[in-house]
């Protein structure tokens, strides 16, 4: 080598820092061959290497002159356990910057060596089956790491200590049983925590107190059949929270009162069948939350969502047979209620109008058959419906306080009925927005299965029409009925579409499908027990969206007296003693014919007894003989009587 000019010199560090870092994958080639690896040098070989090193810069360099101050740096690219630390040959620490990628390699342990500086450190799919205490205490940096998919059984407390800059620590598809106190310190920055696919049974008191940054926190797919009251303390700023398929047979509303920042909830696949009233009452900031297959939910109790002020609320895939309007009436703050794929079959009018920011409605894959007319009055921001795969077969333009306002229409998969009801949909149909399938016709014939968006603006004849509902069949318009009696009145009528047949009261109320006076299912009109206000005129009203007819009817009620010496007055009532008995006409023919009997035996008796003591007298004679003689006159003594005799028969 020839002599250098002194202006040279600065070159040779970068020369030296070339050397060192072609050493760095020999020593790497070396490992994976089966070689030993580099021994770690001694202070004495320390000394060695840097004589050497001196000696050859100075025979490159001239004149001679005193190390250069960045010579001691030369140590660090020589060392193979150096302050920044290697790479495990069996990772991968080059596919990202800062990251230690050693994910399916069949590791029994964490493998030593790691670079201190490590950001991600991923040993997924591997074999280990412990944690102990300061294994990784030395990766200061670390912010992810990925434990998932291992054979996790034992996490020793205080096995994460040192982490302090971890934010997602990843331990799903383990086998971790029991989580207790301590075995999350340290970890003071961690913002998501997954538990999931593990074989947890319970949650101690305490087991997440160290976590007082977690955010994100999910335990679905355990064994979880306790969740202490305490389990949850110290979380105080988590803010979703997802339990599912696990074996918990109650809502934990104790342990959940303890998260005060909690937003989200997702109670997912849980054999619940009942959410008790105030069991989530404490958490109050609560904006979302979501019950997904509950078989065993079949209603939901009126102050179950008590204190409760959801944005978002979805119960899909339960057994809720009604909308449940009583537990819903409160959240005034609600924009998205999700229903779907429940057995819930009609929407009736204006109950949803206490919802009044509702802005989305979910209703797909129920079992649908109405929906009223004014069924979304009063819910002025309302824009979204999805009632697709149901069974309706019209949606009426009366549903919807302002159909110009409605942006998205989920109606496929409904058997639709193309008639004068729907002209409003084939009005907006280039507006609306029906997803990827628009609904289409099952029926009249001639347009069946035709979607709405194949239709011109100019309708052929017959085409998207209606008939107007007409009174065919009635029974007797005068009924006569007594007191206490039953009446009945019929009526029917024909149209296209069917119409609805309904009934007013005298006094001009609509009579609905139950009480004493009620309308049957096939449009009969019933009263039982007839009073007298009873009395007066019924209308018959038949209906469909093209038109209606009317039919009016009179009720008279007979009244019938209640018998002599019985109380009248049908509310006394004493204590001990029964009501007044009233009877009526066939219990009064009942008590003369039982009473005249006897007074009939009795009379013919008495008469057969005297005519047989009449016969055992003999023959009795009926007449007399008498004399009468006139009295004298007075003053004459001489003068004789008259004698005069006479018989009496």
């Amino acid at each position: 080598m020839g002599t250098s000019a002194p202006g040279s010199a600065p070159h040779v560090p970068a020369m030296l820092r070339q050397i060192a870092q072609s050493l760095v994958p020999l020593r790497r080639s070396r490992e994976v061959q089966g070689h030993q690896p580099l021994k770690s040098l001694s202070k004495k070989d320390h000394v060695i290497i840097c004589s050497r090193i001196e000696e050859g810069i100075a025979m490159a360099t001239a004149p001679k002159r005193a190390p250069a101050p960045w010579l001691p740096l030369l140590f660090l690219f020589l060392l193979p356990g150096g302050s920044c630390g290697g790479c495990p040959a069996v990772c991968d620490c080059t596919s990202q910057p800062r990251a230690v990628l050693c994910a399916h390699r069949r590791l029994e342990t964490v493998p030593g060596g790691l670079p201190l500086d490590t950001e991600l450190l991923d040993l997924s799919g591997n074999h280990l089956w412990g944690l102990q205490q300061g294994m990784l205490s030395r990766l200061g940096l670390l912010k992810e790491l990925d434990l998932s998919y291992n054979q996790l059984s034992i996490l020793e407390p205080g096995a994460f200590h040192g982490l302090q800059s971890l934010l997602t620590l990843r331990l799903q598809g383990n086998r971790l049983r029991i989580m207790g106190p301590g075995v999350f310190s340290g970890l003071s920055a961690l913002k998501l925590l997954d538990l999931r696919l593990n074989q947890i049974v319970l949650f101690l008191d305490r087991a997440f107190g160290e976590l007082g940054s977690l955010q994100q926190l999910e335990v679905g797919d355990n064994h979880l059949v306790f969740v202490a009251p305490g389990a949850f303390a110290g979380l105080a700023k988590l803010s979703a929270l997802t339990l599912e398929r696990c074996n918990l047979s109650t809502v934990p509303g104790l342990a959940l009162a303890r998260l005060p920042a909690l937003l989200t909830l997702r109670l997912r696949e849980l054999d619940i069948g009942r959410l008790p009233a105030g069991a989530l009452r404490g958490l109050g900031q609560l904006k979302e939350l979501e019950i997904h297959h509950w078989p065993c939910l079949e209603a939901l109790e009126p102050g179950s969502l008590l204190g409760l002020n959801l944005s978002s609320l979805a119960i899909t895939r339960c057994n809720l047979s009604a909308v449940p309007f009583q537990a819903l009436h409160h959240l005034s703050f609600l924009r998205v209620l999700d229903l779907s794929q429940n057995p819930i079959s009609a929407i009736p009018a204006r109950r949803l109008s206490a919802l009044v920011r509702l802005q989305e409605l979910r209703l797909s894959g129920a079992c649908l058959t109405s929906i009223a007319a004014h069924a979304f009055h009063g819910l002025t921001a309302f824009h979204l419906l999805d009632v697709a795969d149901n069974a309706l077969q019209t949606l009426e333009e009366t549903a919807f306080p302002s159909p110009d306002k409605l942006v998205t229409l989920r109606l496929s998969g409904n058997p639709l009925t193309c008639d004068c009801r729907l002209l409003w949909l084939l009005r907006l149909r280039r507006r609306l927005d029906f997803g990827t399938s628009p609904p289409a016709c099952a029926g009249p014939q001639h347009v069946q299965g035709k979607s709405l968006q194949d239709f011109s603006d100019i309708l052929p004849p017959g085409h998207f029409t209606c008939q107007p509902a007409l009174i065919r069949k009635s029974g007797p318009r005068w009924v006569i009925a007594e007191e206490g009696g039953h009446a009945v009145f019929s009526c029917s009528g024909d149209g296209d579409p069917a119409p609805t047949v309904s009934w007013m009261r005298p006094q001009g109320a609509w009579l609905g499908r139950a009480g004493r006076v009620r309308v049957l299912e096939d449009g009969t009109l019933e009263i039982r027990s007839v009073q007298l206000q009873d009395r007066g005129a019924y209308v018959c009203m038949v209906s469909n969206v093209a038109g209606n007819d009317s039919l009016r009817t009179w009720l008279e009620v007979i009244q019938v007296d209640p018998p002599n010496g019985t109380l009248s007055g049908s509310n006394i009532t004493m204590p001990g003693i029964p009501g007044p008995f009233f009877l009526d006409s066939r219990g009064v023919a009942m008590v003369l014919a039982v009473g005249f009997l006897p007074f009939l035996t009795s009379v013919t008796l008495c008469f057969g007894l005297i005519a047989l003591w009449s016969k055992g007298k003999g023959r009795v004679k009926h007449h007399m003989t008498f004399d009468f003689v006139a009295p004298r006159p007075s003053g004459d003594k001489n003068s004789g009587g008259n004698r005069v005799t006479a018989k009496l028969f």
